[in-house]
């Protein structure tokens, strides 16, 4: 796990050192540049040496014809293996970094195609004077470009860009209206005009001044005949065995991040088994209850033997952390559960290097409660008109409260932003504002620039995936946008703030493959979520990890804006503090006051709101 950047066109060194130095936090190990010989050139790395910790490891790494110079971030498992295929290359090191340098000179893009892991990377051509940029199948390591007619740049996170002076920075007003919606900017687009994310699963050609992109993975559903439970269980049980025990090769110690759901449990138990050495857990707790997940992270480790770590986060610990999101986010996200995140994260660093997660196990297997909102939504959307009215009014009239998805949260969610299209309201209830409050909400001309966004979304995902249908076709919507641009990112930049590497088991390849391919009744299947994730550990963990309800990775903010973060939510959001000519200010202040007095619980709303104020004044004052 480490930092890239660089740039082709205009530049020079201590142009690539500052957006380098942008990003030294990711990899503060060790710091690598290179430059062609007229500085036409320049890639930089940031280290955080997990795998070969000598000098042989080091990166941009050329290789041994001279031809390839790469920069690398992420970890590819099956590095052993593919060396063995490229037996005749020259390997000087035992790093996973020189066999992406043999497998480009052998097979060139489709060596892409072979690496199993999560990956960003940039690899210039000195011979064919071309760069090419890649990302993992997943998305889970962030790659921004930008281009700028004869220069192209890019890096690991916006920070590093900001640092070239070609980039104007200039708020995209469009993406606003994205994040808003969504709590994040979806991918390609970010929250600047002149710059976009690379996708998942492509590589970016830039040459002659012209950018080419091409795709080299998507998932498909399975045409042929589907395997049996028993099957399936044993095939589950065989792939999270083996994507596991990859994970935890490292140089460095490696531990487990364990919050007590079925998820991360599973990823300790198989942690457990595999392991020569007795595993290392992490938890965070609350001190409010109805979020706190403590209790059942502390049987988990008492169950498998596991050596646990556990803090406790408190609204004091929130109020420190928060003035580090928008220097965390250089792009807006609202996930208030980046807090508890960093703690963790933070914590967890200063006993390992390496730390495996459960993400991607409830996307894949439908286990968020919006899938099982989704079966009642097929029989909502025939009811006739005055009685979806009339359930809607209901659901207004429900009392706020502040505690974990509460019923008034999620009857208020269901039926306000409930739309006949199925991929639309999955979209809508995952997120903060309906496309209709914008225009209340935002300033006449960028209300403008925010039409049709979720359509946008909705016909981009259609056109990536044609092939994918029905609950499955949910599934991949998941990964492809709350995954990728909102969950992959949290992760990323919260344990990358401390130099932490964090894996995660679920999001392998093959997992993705074999998971996607399943008929959906075997993830989702009469009522109960995740249905073959939790056939399979019965018996292995505790009953009471396998039935109790999902309960995500959240924080009190509802409590939190009411008290101890009411002065910043106050001064942040104050008329005379708002971005200037994006927003109607009366209406920010309505959803203030109706908060702090208890008639509504705005906390997701207006938490996006903070953030974005709070990445303003940070970034674009």
């Amino acid at each position: 796990m480490c930092g890239i950047t660089g740039y082709i066109g205009e530049g020079s060194k201590d142009t690539l050192e500052a957006m380098s130095a942008a990003i030294a936090h990711r990899g503060p190990d060790a710091h690598g540049a290179w430059l062609s010989q007229n500085s036409s050139v320049g890639l930089a790395h940031q280290r955080l040496a997990i795998i070969d910790l000598s000098p042989g490891g080091a990166q941009p790494m050329v290789s041994t014809d001279g031809r390839y110079v790469v920069v690398f971030n992420g970890e590819i498992y099956n590095f052993q293996e593919l060396k063995k295929e490229l037996s005749g290359y020259p390997f000087k090191s035992s790093s996973d970094t020189e066999v992406i340098l043999a497998a480009f000179s052998i097979w060139g893009t489709s060596a892409f195609e072979r690496l199993g892991g999560m990956f960003a990377l940039a690899l210039y051509d000195t011979h064919e004077h071309e760069l090419i940029l890649a990302r993992d199948r997943m998305g889970k390591k962030p790659l921004y470009w930008s281009n700028h007619g004869t220069t192209l740049l890019f890096g690991s996170e916006l920070k590093a860009l900001r640092a070239h002076p070609l980039l104007q920075a200039s708020l995209d007003t469009r993406s606003l209206g994205h994040y808003l919606a969504r709590e994040y900017v979806p991918t390609p687009h970010t929250i600047y005009t002149d710059v976009q994310k690379l996708p998942p699963a492509s590589y970016l050609r830039y040459k002659n001044n012209t950018v080419t992109i091409e795709t080299y993975w998507q998932p498909r559903e399975s045409v042929q005949q589907p395997l049996s439970e028993v099957a399936a269980l044993e095939r589950f049980d065989e792939l999270l065995s083996r994507a596991t025990h990859e994970r935890l090769v490292a140089d460095v110690p490696v531990g487990i991040f364990l919050s007590g759901g079925i998820d991360s449990s599973t990823v300790a138990y198989y942690a457990s088994k595999t392991s020569t050495t007795q595993i290392q857990t992490f938890s965070i707790g609350f001190s409010e209850k109805s979020f706190d997940e403590s209790s059942h992270a502390r049987l988990v480790a008492k169950h498998l033997g596991t050596n646990h770590h556990e803090a406790l986060l408190s609204a004091h610990d929130a109020l420190a952390l928060v003035q580090d999101i928008s220097e965390v986010f250089d792009e807006p996200v609202a996930d208030a559960s980046v807090l508890p995140t960093l703690l963790l994260s933070r914590f967890t660093r200063e006993h390992v290097t390496v730390a495996l997660g459960g993400d991607g196990a409830d996307e894949l297997l439908l286990g968020y409660p919006t899938f099982k909102a989704e079966q009642y939504a097929k029989a909502y959307s025939k009811a006739p008109s005055f009685v979806r009215n009339a359930a809607k009014h209901a659901a207004s009239h429900v009392p706020a409260a502040s505690t974990y998805m509460n019923l008034g949260f999620k009857a208020r969610k269901f039926t306000h932003d409930f739309t006949h299209d199925p991929l639309e309201r999955h979209l809508q209830w995952l997120g903060s504002f309906r496309e209709d409050e914008l225009s209340t909400l935002l300033a006449p001309e960028v209300t403008e620039q925010a039409r049709g966004i979720t359509r946008e979304l909705t016909e981009q995902w259609r056109g990536e995936c044609p092939d994918l249908t029905g609950m499955n076709a949910l599934s991949h919507l998941y990964l492809r946008t709350y995954l990728l641009d909102q969950v992959l990112v949290k992760v990323d930049r919260a344990s990358m703030r401390y130099a932490l590497e964090v894996r995660a088991p679920f999001l392998s390849t093959e997992i993705v493959e074999f998971l996607v391919a399943l008929p959906p009744e075997m993830k989702y299947h009469r009522g109960t979520t995740k249905y073959l994730l939790k056939k399979l550990m019965r018996g292995k963990l505790p009953n009471e990890i396998i039935d109790r309800p999902k309960q995500g990775f959240a924080a009190p903010t509802a409590a939190w804006l009411r008290h101890e973060l009411k002065d910043l939510l106050i001064d942040t959001l104050a008329p005379s503090h708002l971005a200037s000519g994006l927003f109607n200010a009366k209406e920010v202040q309505k959803l203030v006051h109706q908060h702090l007095e208890g008639s509504h619980n705005h906390a997701k709303k207006l938490w996006t709101l903070l953030v974005f104020q709070l990445w303003w004044d940070r970034w674009m004052k």
